[in-house]
């Protein structure tokens, strides 16, 4: 039976988003992350403390943002989450996150794209 230190990568990716999404990075880092984090978020600077001054200036302008998780993939040591993000006052978006994890289970790389959700589509099909 596998331990509370040995959930996959699928939910430490989730528990790692949705910590550092609802305003505690710091705290999302310090669980989460290995020792070097490579960001390639062209906003975000590199390394822990680019993270965490970014969802921590996030998390007072936007306080009341929200994201679901529409699906999740782990494939090795990579993960890709699915979510649908609604900023009050600002939009709605479907963004893609990937994260790469060492061999020490711990979050070191992250990918990532985000779009507007639009009104309409051209083929009638949902953005999930």
């Amino acid at each position: 039976m596998k331990n509370i230190a040995e959930k996959n990568y699928k939910t430490k990716a989730i528990e790692f988003y949705r910590m550092a999404f609802k305003g505690n990075p710091r705290k999302a880092v310090e669980h989460f992350v290995g020792n070097h984090y490579i960001q390639h978020n062209p906003l975000v600077t590199d390394g822990k403390a680019g993270f965490i001054d970014y969802f921590e200036q996030m998390a007072r302008e936007y306080p009341d943002k929200e994201v679901q998780f529409v699906r999740s993939v782990e494939e090795g040591n990579l993960v890709a989450l699915h979510t649908h993000q609604t900023w009050k006052g600002e939009g709605e978006y479907v963004t893609m996150d990937f994260f790469r994890f060492d061999e020490n289970g711990k979050i070191v790389e992250h990918w990532d794209a985000i779009q507007d959700i639009p009104d309409e589509t051209a083929n009638g099909n949902t953005m999930y």
